[in-house]
């Protein structure tokens, strides 16, 4: 481990070098073949992948003047007064099971400090991303209590004294992304309740702490495209445009420690934090290997779904390890961002998702399926479990009923046995058997199964495969 250590620092310290050393890299990028360089390209865009969508995700939710609906303006609380719908396509794989509770900050200059009410036992977590999307720490109902708290969100170079009573949480990079969730069974009176919370959660700058702060109007950016789902507008960057957006926000986004030995191989082909990247300036061997790296670089992120390191089991796909906190495991970090930016930990939340039923065929609406629960076989999980509908790009489902999840909250008609069938279908199973019915799109669609603070061993969990989610079926 001590040699381990000792080869990060002295990466660590070349790759500082290498960031003072500016036009040198010219040379460096003539030694690199045109298949290395596509090999680097696509490593280096999988790396960068959750940084620059973060970013996007940041330009289209903090591009407006005062909060309104998702959106609110750095520094200030956008509160979700009901579930998304199927018209939100700003993030991708909402849940309706919670009220999200947002705020973009920027800690590179100054802290922020965040105060959160008594929750009065309410299940709640307000998990801090970093540009990164690693969840640097999580506040919330398993870690911290629900009584009130204040925290001071500092950036990583901020040394200072905090008033008495406030945490530190520090930052490792400067853009942070507070993505809490405050639970809702969804009925009028909840709404209300949650609502009164949401409105005492308070953020304010360092500077402006213990005294009045009224937030200043956001900035309006005519020319961010805020029709365009996000995921969309970072696969149609040509690798010229997603590299100089890269190496920007590595200025106040650092790589990690951890990272010397990917910042030392990109900068191999010009792509160095904090420098201006200019495709025209490359090599032409290595220019011309990265024009074409931008479709193979997304197909092998997507691809992630079916690789190892996942659990898969009874059609589903899930990671009890390595979300929320990724360390150097770069390309489960970027598919994770692509198809569920603001992941919690394992601890907090266990994703399963399945494209395709027990017989591996992908879901379809003109099929209809049922998962069986057997008595007391629910998922098992402290605060709530639930199943939730998606279309082929992972939004919800338009549909009659207005329904995009069954949930621990639902009143489910049980079989004489006591157990459960649900039926995932596009039409009606029939009157009597609704309650138990998650509408499905006539067309492809994908199934994700929520578990927030899953159960633990020695009880039955998911965490150590002692709980397993059911296989789905064709019933006809």
């Amino acid at each position: 481990m001590k040699a381990k250590a000792v080869l990060l620092t002295i990466l660590a310290m070349s790759a500082a070098v290498m960031l003072a050393a500016g036009p040198t890299w010219s040379q460096q990028e003539a030694k690199v073949s045109e298949p290395e360089a596509a090999q680097i390209g696509v490593e280096a865009y999988i790396y960068g992948y959750p940084l620059v969508t973060m970013e996007m995700t940041r330009r289209v939710l903090t591009n407006v003047a005062a909060p309104e609906g998702q959106k609110a303006p750095v520094g200030q609380f956008a509160r979700l007064r009901e579930y998304p719908t199927p018209a939100n396509k700003e993030v991708t794989a909402p849940n309706a099971d919670t009220l999200y509770t947002l705020a973009w900050l920027d800690v590179s200059k100054e802290p922020w400090v965040l105060s959160l009410p008594d929750m009065q036992d309410r299940y709640f977590l307000m998990p801090m991303l970093s540009g990164w999307t690693d969840v640097f720490q999580v506040p919330g109902k398993r870690t911290t209590g629900t009584k009130a708290q204040t925290y001071a969100i500092t950036g990583p170079n901020w040394k200072g004294k905090l008033p008495p009573g406030v945490t530190e949480y520090k930052s490792p990079t400067g853009m942070v992304w507070i993505l809490g969730r405050i639970y809702c069974t969804g009925t009028p009176e909840d709404y209300q309740a949650v609502h009164k919370i949401q409105d005492q959660c308070k953020l304010v700058p360092l500077s402006h702490y213990g005294k009045a702060y009224p937030p200043p109007p956001g900035r309006l950016d005519p020319s961010i495209d805020v029709k365009t789902p996000v995921r969309d507008q970072v696969n149609r960057l040509d690798a010229g445009a997603y590299f100089k957006l890269l190496v920007a926000l590595m200025k106040d986004n650092p790589p990690a420690a951890a990272d010397a030995p990917m910042v030392a191989k990109m900068a191999k082909i010009g792509i160095v934090p904090g420098q201006d990247f200019d495709m025209s300036k490359l090599d032409p061997a290595v220019a011309k290997a990265l024009q074409s790296i931008v479709k193979p670089a997304q197909e092998k992120i997507m691809s992630q779904m079916q690789v190892g390191g996942s659990v898969n089991v009874n059609g589903w796909s899930y990671r009890t390890k390595g979300v929320g906190i990724y360390e150097t495991d770069y390309l489960q970090r970027a598919f994770i961002t692509a198809i569920g930016l603001g992941a919690n930990r394992p601890q907090d939340a266990i994703y399963p998702t399945s494209e395709a039923d027990a017989m591996g065929k992908p879901y379809d609406g003109a099929h209809k399926y049922v998962i069986h629960l057997d008595k007391g076989q629910t998922p098992p999980a402290k605060a709530f479990w639930s199943l939730t509908m998606y279309d082929a790009h992972y939004f919800f489902v338009a549909n009659p009923l207005n329904r995009y999840t069954l949930s621990s909250r639902s009143q489910f008609k049980q079989n004489q046995d006591g157990s459960v069938d649900l039926y995932i279908q596009n039409e009606s199973p029939g009157k009597d058997k609704e309650a138990n019915w998650l509408p499905a799109p006539k067309g492809k669609f994908i199934l994700m199964l929520r578990l927030y603070w899953p159960d633990e061993p020695p009880q039955v969990s998911i965490l150590d495969g002692t709980w397993k989610p059911p296989a789905i079926k064709i019933s006809q």
